[in-house]
């Protein structure tokens, strides 16, 4: 660790113990997802199991809850429900990462970590410089950097980022977010045999790639993955117009199933799907874990201009990451399911057994707070519209008739309500997790899923059901993800 790496270190810790007492004391705090202990959090990063060790990083900005300088926040656990802060992996020290360590991927090789993550300079003049960059550890805790491994390639602007690396056969390959120089987006394939020196395969999609046609101005985060027996590409558009239902936040986030040619560096594939329909899900990342599931974060939030209206940022903190998600394939459609290790959070059961929605609002005892698992299951709504209200400040409503559902929120800038909606042919089941300022609601086991950030009254816990329905009703209290070793 150089000198001013330790210093920016303690800088960072020293404002964690400023603010700490102001954080933690915040209603809007949650209670099972990953948070920054001060500042604002984004992209989930570098996620692995290592050693039998889960190790989530983030992009984390201690000093401001706003985007600038990046490090690399880091949580590790045994059963990824009881999590310990470790020391910061990464601080943007050096010269070739002086305006943030921007987002990268993690593997093992020889029994290390290796740590793959842009360095990111911008200039004086305005301009900007990109360089792939390669930290490597023994322990899964301190980390030596070895600076860039791979330097901005002709035919793309500075705005080259986001490694992911992963092995097929004897080689290692990255795929790389990027903006041509006509300023469109791409996604970048690139191999190597040593994990220091990378050769470029080439662009495997992209805007005027695979039939697609122009397709946003920058893709980031891309996770090219392998999911029962598909090739999979996980990628956050930049640039997409909104179309019917889809594309209607600022980036967007999906995916790409298909085949990736390792030997021709093609890849022939489908349309581009949404992974999440809610109003706060970007830069999604998976990694496998020993019981083989492909397990996925994302980011719990968007980067858009009502992101510094958030009330928890006179707190001193800002965003979250998702609950971890177990992906599968089922008829050519990726479904999310939350990991079967939250269950173990669940306390104080209350049940409902055939319970009946027939009027404007209905409540049931005992159906109410403010972190809860919710499960409504054999659902049947044969017509018209069935709503759930959440703390008076959300509302799920599906319609039999149009086969469609929507989640509506107040706006935090403007409090004007504003909702998410997509088709969906028939309602059977929902597993709600509402975490006091974050819902995820996941519907028919995964089919489709809305993730957002909500802001109630923190003394309203009120639950209510509107409409014709029929359903079994679960509720769970769920319980803190214990922080040990908090810094």
């Amino acid at each position: 660790m150089t000198a001013k790496e330790g210093r920016l270190m303690q800088q960072a810790y020293h404002q964690v113990a400023t603010y700490k007492d102001k954080v933690v004391s915040d209603p809007y705090r949650l209670d099972y997802h990953l948070m920054p202990p001060v500042g604002l959090l984004n992209d989930p990063n570098g996620l692995i199991q290592y050693k039998g060790v889960y190790h989530v990083f983030y992009q984390w900005n201690p000093f401001e809850t706003a985007h600038g300088a990046k490090f690399w926040g880091h949580y590790s656990s045994m059963d990824l429900i009881h999590w310990r802060e470790e020391p910061i992996a990464l601080a943007p020290s050096e010269w070739y990462e002086k305006n943030g360590c921007y987002s990268g991927s993690a593997v093992e090789a020889d029994g290390k970590l290796y740590l793959f993550y842009t360095g990111n300079v911008k200039n004086d003049d305005g301009t900007r410089e990109t360089y792939q960059c390669l930290a490597v550890s023994s322990d899964g805790i301190h980390f030596e950097k070895k600076g860039p491994v791979l330097k901005l390639p002709e035919g793309y602007s500075a705005h080259f980022r986001d490694p992911k690396v992963w092995k097929h056969a004897d080689r290692w390959y990255m795929i790389v977010g990027a903006q041509t120089l006509d300023e469109t987006g791409v996604a970048a394939l690139f191999t190597s045999k040593d994990l220091y020196n990378w050769k470029e395969v080439g662009r495997v999609a992209g805007s005027g790639l695979n039939s697609l046609d122009e397709f946003g101005y920058m893709w980031e985060c891309p996770d090219l993955l392998q999911l029962d027996g598909k090739d999979v590409l996980l990628v956050s558009p930049q640039g997409l117009e909104p179309a019917g239902h889809a594309y209607h936040n600022l980036f967007q986030s999906g995916y790409f199933i298909g085949e990736l040619n390792y030997k021709k560096g093609t890849f022939q594939h489908g349309d581009f799907v949404e992974l999440d329909r809610g109003f706060d899900f970007y830069a999604p990342q998976t990694f496998v874990d020993d019981k083989g599931r492909r397990i996925l974060y994302g980011w719990m939030g968007m980067t858009d201009d009502a992101e510094q209206f958030q009330p928890t940022i006179e707190n001193h903190w800002v965003h979250a990451l998702t609950i971890p998600r177990e992906l599968k394939l089922h008829d050519g459609k990726i479904f999310q399911k939350p990991l079967v290790e939250l269950e173990a959070l669940r306390e104080n059961q209350v049940m409902v057994e055939k319970a009946k929605v027939d009027g404007p609002v209905v409540k049931f005892e005992g159906i109410s707070g403010a972190s809860v698992e919710l499960l409504l299951d054999s659902i049947q709504v044969k017509e018209g519209t069935f709503a759930m209200a959440f703390r008076n400040e959300a509302v799920l409503r599906f319609d039999a008739d149009k086969q469609e559902i929507s989640l509506k929120r107040r706006n935090v800038k403007t409090s004007e309500p504003e909702a998410r909606t997509c088709p969906l042919a028939a309602l059977s089941k929902l597993q709600v997790f509402m975490d006091h300022s974050s819902l995820e609601v996941f519907i028919n086991d995964g089919e489709e899923v809305f993730t957002l950030r909500f802001f109630p009254n923190p003394e309203d816990k009120s639950i209510s059901f509107l409409g014709k329905a029929k359903f079994d009703l679960y509720k769970w209290d769920i319980g803190r993800i214990m922080m040990l070793g908090e810094l």
